[in-house]
């Protein structure tokens, strides 16, 4: 950034903290919250924080999306930090907790998080926020996890550059603008979420639908008896959208993230409904990377104008304001991702797969070593090898686990379900005496792919 673009972002940002009467008077979420209720919790939580000492990390367990919005910006006036959770589970609270750890929650159900302060979150004077209180764009101040109970979770920071320069660029790349209100089907509290549900539509002063919304008549009926123009969805909600009365006249764009869309089912969107999907490439880590429209005829994907990007072997290597603090980068500020790439014309790219263990299932991020690691720690199990099968339909994975215990299949599910999320738990299981291992040690993975093929 030159010293002039480096002032407009920064004037940009100071512009959150400070909302005009005009602003205030409109609507945030749809027949619900306005722009000036959102300011008013926002001030009420800086007000009731700032009195507590010191700046506390703050876990938002809640999918209420004015909520959300309401601590975002009051933590970027300096209220706090905050943490957001990849599950509400107890056991995945415990981890994050013991990750990163949080001071307190601002929770839905309160009542599972014995032990936590719970802060309830109360209206105060907008004047709280002054844009002289903003935060240093360059510290963190919200904290991510990725891996959840499929192991360790690994935490990613984001600061307000990181996120407030996705959103700017989102905003003006796509031509959000006020006039647009967005239909979501994922939480807010993921960073596609967050970012295409929350702050895009701050940054646009767009309005949001309040609810998330799952089923297929839900979201269709949502869209058109709101003249909804934006949806926000994931491949398996597009899925289920193959359905003989899909018809959404009013929407100009629909995002898809968090896995590869199966070109069938953008397919079948487009011939029904005359849009093609936007898909989003990038990782909580590395925030956007790159889209692809299938209406385009492009199966390769274009990098966002503010992205760089190399080879690094067959990997590919990053550099944006969207990437986190805790990604290891290169003396030229390029960070190397887990994709193996193909290089195409007009600086596009071709996606090759996985150059790691970590695989998508319903759109969640899975890594097969830590679901391992989880499996060998249980009573009896001597072995194990975790591997991803494809699944019948789509560019999903099935996980498979070939385990060496003493336990039988009913017992070794039931100790499993203790360790791991639901989208985390293997589907195939195959419970021997011994895993075959080669002269050096290694798993033969082909070998044990073809074993659970060989089954089907």
């Amino acid at each position: 950034m030159t010293a002039e673009e480096k002032d407009q972002f920064q004037n940009a940002c100071k512009k959150l903290l400070a909302p005009t009467k005009t602003l205030c008077q409109k609507e945030f979420t749809h027949s619900g919250a306005t722009y000036g209720e959102l300011y008013e919790l926002a001030a009420g939580l800086k007000k009731n924080l700032g009195r507590k000492g010191g700046e506390k990390w703050i876990c938002l367990c809640t999918e209420n999306k004015t909520v959300i919005a309401a601590a975002v910006i009051a933590s970027l006036a300096g209220a706090c930090r905050l943490i957001l959770p990849y599950a509400f589970s107890a056991h995945a609270l415990s981890e994050m907790h013991d990750a990163a750890g949080f001071d307190a929650a601002i929770a839905d159900r309160p009542e599972e998080l014995p032990g936590v302060e719970i802060i309830t979150p109360s209206t105060g004077d907008i004047a709280e926020l002054a844009p002289d209180h903003l935060r240093n764009l360059d510290e963190p101040f919200l904290r991510l996890f990725t891996g959840g109970s499929t192991g360790k979770p690994k935490v990613w920071s984001k600061t307000p550059r990181n996120l407030l320069a996705e959103a700017f660029y989102l905003r003006d790349h796509f031509d959000i603008s006020a006039k647009d209100l967005f239909v979501s089907t994922v939480p807010p509290y993921h960073i596609y979420g967050l970012l295409f549900s929350i702050l895009l539509p701050i940054a646009a002063q767009a309005r949001i639908m309040p609810e998330i919304y799952s089923f297929p008549q839900e979201i269709i009926s949502t869209i058109n008896r709101h003249k909804a123009t934006v949806l926000v969805s994931v491949p398996i909600h597009y899925r289920s959208l193959k359905v003989e009365n899909l018809s959404v006249p009013t929407l100009k764009m629909a995002f898809s993230s968090s896995g590869v869309l199966n070109r069938a089912d953008a397919t079948y969107f487009l011939k029904n409904t005359g849009l093609g999907i936007t898909e989003i490439y990038g990782s909580t880590e590395t925030g956007g990377i790159a889209a692809r429209n299938m209406a385009d005829g492009q199966e390769s994907w274009r990098p966002a104008d503010i992205v760089s990007w190399r080879l690094s072997g067959r990997r590919l290597a990053v550099k944006s304001d969207f990437v986190s603090a805790e990604m290891e980068r290169d003396p030229e500020g390029y960070c190397i991702t887990g994709d193996e790439v193909q290089p195409e014309k007009d600086n596009r790219f071709l996606l090759l797969g996985r150059a790691d263990g970590i695989v998508k299932v319903a759109g969640k991020r899975v890594d097969l070593l830590d679901v391992q690691n989880k499996i060998q720690t249980l009573p009896t199990v001597r072995d194990a090898v975790v591997i991803a099968l494809p699944a019948d339909k789509g560019r999903e994975n099935v996980i498979a686990a070939l385990v060496a215990c003493d336990l039988n299949e009913s017992q070794l599910k039931k100790l499993m379900i203790e360790k791991l999320e639901p989208y985390a738990m293997p589907r195939r299981i195959k419970i021997v005496a011994n895993i075959a291992r080669t002269a050096t040690g290694k798993t033969d993975f082909r070998r044990v792919e073809q074993f659970f093929l060989s089954e089907k």
